[in-house]
C-alpha cells in the first residue's frame, strides 16, 4: 500500500450562521489521485482550504506522514509540502511566467534588491521541462490561455517541493484537448509519488483520472470508494441522499399553451452555448445545475445585464432586442438576482422607495413632481399583499430580515407590471419559515398568470416548485424533465454530463 501522506480526522468548521464542516474525514496516499465530489455547498472546497491553511479548523486533527501538524496559514501548509490550485487562478497577469512562479522567493544578485532574472528563468525552465510543458519563462501570463495558466500554477506548486497537490475544479474552463494535456501532467505527477486531491463536478472524469473517490454531502463525510468498485449511479445516490422535502409538490395546475418567452440559440463566449427553451403563461420552469453551469448567465443575458454574441429572444411571439435591463423591464421581464443586497435593493433607502424604484416614472405627475400619496398607497398595498413584516413604510431596508427583503424585491417587480419573472436562488440565506412564504408567493403569482424562471441549487426546492425542469452543464442545456418524471438522481445525471443526454 502507498505511504499515507495526509489524514484528516473529525474536522469541524463553522462560519457565522453556517456549520460548514461536521466531523469530516479524509486521507490521501502518495502516488494517487483522490477525487472529492458532492453537490454545491457539500463542503469540498472548505475541507481542502482547511488542509491548505486558508481556513483554520474549529475541531479535529490533521496528520502528515503520521505526525499531527498545525496548518495556521497557507505559508505553513506550503512549508509542509501542501499546495492548492484554486478554481480562480491566483496569478499576476502583468508578470512573466517565471516571476509568477517565484514571486517573493526570487534569486538575488549582488545587492539585495537586484533580481537575478537569468536564475529565475533557468529554474523555471527546468521546472517546466520536468512537466514536459513547452512554455517560455519570459512570457507574460496575460497572453496565456487558461490551460497554460493552470500549468504555471502547477509548476508554482512544485517549486515549493509539494508532495500534496489540491486541484479545485481544474477542468472547468478547459477544452477537451487541454483536459487531455492536464490529465497527462496529473498522471506524470502521480507516477512521481505526488498525492493529488481532485475536486470536480464532472463525474465522467472520475474513471479517467481518479484512484479513489470520497463523497461529501451537507458538510459531512459520506463514504470513500475505490474507482473500480464505483459506478455513476452509486456516486450520485451518495451525493443526493438527503431526505426530500416532506411536502409534496404544490405547484398550481397549468394548462396554458401560450408561450410568453422563447430563447433561441443564446450564446456568449464559452459561458453560454446555444441555449434554447420556452416559458409558458402561468408556468414555473426550474433551472438546475452545478456551480458554473451557466444558469445565472442565462438570466443575466435575457435581462440585458450581459451582452450576447448570438441568439434570439422572443416575447409573446415577437422578436425583441434587449441590450440593457431597462429594455427588459419595458418588455415585461423582471430579474431577482441571487445577490439581492447588491443588485436587488437599495439598502439605505426605505421600504416604500424600494417598492416603486423600478417604475419610478409612473409616480411623477406631468411636471415631474413626485406623487408621494400614490407611492405610499402602492407600497402599502404590496406590503399587505405579500405580508412584508416592517414597522413602517419608512423603515430602512437593511433592517429587514432576509425573507422580507426578498419579498420586497418581488414587490418591486410587481409594481413594474412585469409578467415574466426570473428568480435566481430565491430562498438563499433565508430561514425555513420564510422559504415557505416565498414558495406560496411564487405559486400565487403563477396562478395569476405570471410566468416564472426559478434558478435554484437546492434540488428538493426545484422538484417541489417546477412544472418543468431544465438542467444545465457548462453553458449548455443537457436535459429537460417534467415534474412527473424528475428525480434528484436524474437531475444530477444531466448536471454532470457535458453534452445533451437522451432521456
Amino acid at each position: 500500500m502507498n505511504e499515507e501522506l495526509v489524514v484528516m480526522d473529525g474536522i469541524d468548521k463553522s462560519f457565522p450562521g453556517v456549520h460548514a464542516l461536521e466531523n469530516c474525514s479524509f486521507d490521501l496516499r502518495a502516488g494517487e489521485v483522490h477525487a472529492l465530489v458532492g453537490e454545491n455547498g457539500a463542503g469540498k472546497s472548505t475541507l481542502m482550504k482547511v488542509l491548505a491553511g486558508v481556513y483554520s479548523k474549529d475541531a479535529g486533527r490533521i496528520l502528515l506522514r503520521g505526525k499531527e501538524v498545525n496548518l495556521s496559514n497557507p505559508r505553513a501548509a506550503q512549508q509542509h509540502g501542501i499546495s492548492m490550485i484554486h478554481q480562480e487562478l491566483n496569478l499576476m497577469p502583468h508578470l512573466t511566467v517565471a516571476q509568477n512562479i517565484f514571486i517573493g522567493r526570487e534569486p538575488r544578485q549582488g545587492v539585495r534588491f537586484l533580481l537575478n532574472e537569468k536564475a529565475i528563468n533557468d529554474q523555471t525552465r527546468q521546472l517546466l521541462e520536468t512537466l514536459h510543458v513547452d512554455l517560455d519563462p519570459r512570457t507574460k501570463v496575460a497572453s496565456l490561455t487558461v490551460a497554460k495558466q493552470q500549468m504555471v500554477e502547477i509548476a508554482k506548486a512544485l517549486s515549493f517541493n509539494s508532495d500534496v497537490l489540491i486541484m479545485d475544479e481544474p477542468t472547468a474552463a478547459l477544452t477537451d484537448a487541454e483536459i487531455e494535456e492536464l490529465f497527462r501532467i496529473i498522471r506524470h505527477l502521480r507516477d512521481r509519488g505526488v498525492g493529488i486531491v481532485y475536486i470536480t463536478h464532472r463525474l465522467e472524469e472520475l474513471w479517467r483520472i481518479a484512484d479513489r473517490v470520497t463523497v461529501m454531502r451537507d458538510g459531512r463525510y459520506i463514504d470513500t470508494v475505490r474507482i473500480e468498485d464505483a459506478d455513476i449511479n452509486r456516486i450520485i445516490s451518495m451525493m443526493v441522499g438527503r431526505t426530500i422535502y416532506e411536502a409534496s409538490p404544490e405547484i398550481p395546475e397549468n394548462g396554458s399553451q401560450e408561450v410568453v418567452l422563447e430563447v433561441r440559440n443564446l450564446s456568449r463566449g464559452r459561458t453560454l452555448q446555444n441555449v434554447s427553451f420556452q416559458l409558458k403563461k402561468g408556468e414555473i420552469v426550474g433551472f438546475a445545475g452545478l456551480m458554473g453551469a451557466g444558469r445565472t448567465e442565462v438570466a443575466r443575458a435575457i435581462f440585458g445585464a450581459d451582452p450576447i454574441d448570438s441568439g434570439e429572444i422572443l416575447v409573446r411571439g415577437r422578436k425583441v432586442t434587449i441590450k440593457s435591463p431597462r429594455d427588459a423591464v419595458r418588455h415585461g421581464i423582471g430579474y431577482l438576482s441571487e445577490d439581492r443586497k447588491r443588485y436587488g435593493l437599495t439598502l439605505d433607502m426605505d421600504v416604500e422607495t424600494n417598492i416603486v424604484l423600478a417604475a419610478f416614472q409612473r409616480f411623477l405627475n406631468r411636471i415631474g413632481v413626485v406623487q408621494q400619496a400614490k407611492i405610499r398607497a402602492t407600497a402599502h398595498r404590496f406590503v399587505e399583499m405579500l405580508a412584508i413584516k416592517t414597522p413602517s413604510l419608512q423603515q430602512k431596508v437593511k433592517n429587514l430580515s432576509g425573507g422580507n427583503q426578498q419579498k420586497l424585491v418581488i414587490a418591486k417587480w410587481l409594481t413594474a407590471d412585469t409578467d415574466i419573472l426570473i428568480f435566481d436562488e430565491p430562498t438563499r440565506g433565508i430561514d425555513v419559515g420564510a422559504k415557505s412564504e416565498i414558495y406560496r408567493l411564487l405559486n400565487d403569482l403563477a396562478r395569476q398568470g405570471k410566468s416564472i424562471v426559478m434558478i435554484s441549487s437546492e434540488l428538493p426546492e426545484i422538484l417541489r416548485m417546477s412544472h418543468r425542469i431544465i438542467v444545465m452543464c457548462e453553458g449548455r442545456i443537457t436535459g429537460e424533465l417534467s415534474s412527473a418524471d424528475a428525480t434528484q438522481e436524474k437531475i444530477m445525471q444531466f448536471a454532470t454530463q457535458r453534452s445533451a443526454v437522451v432521456q
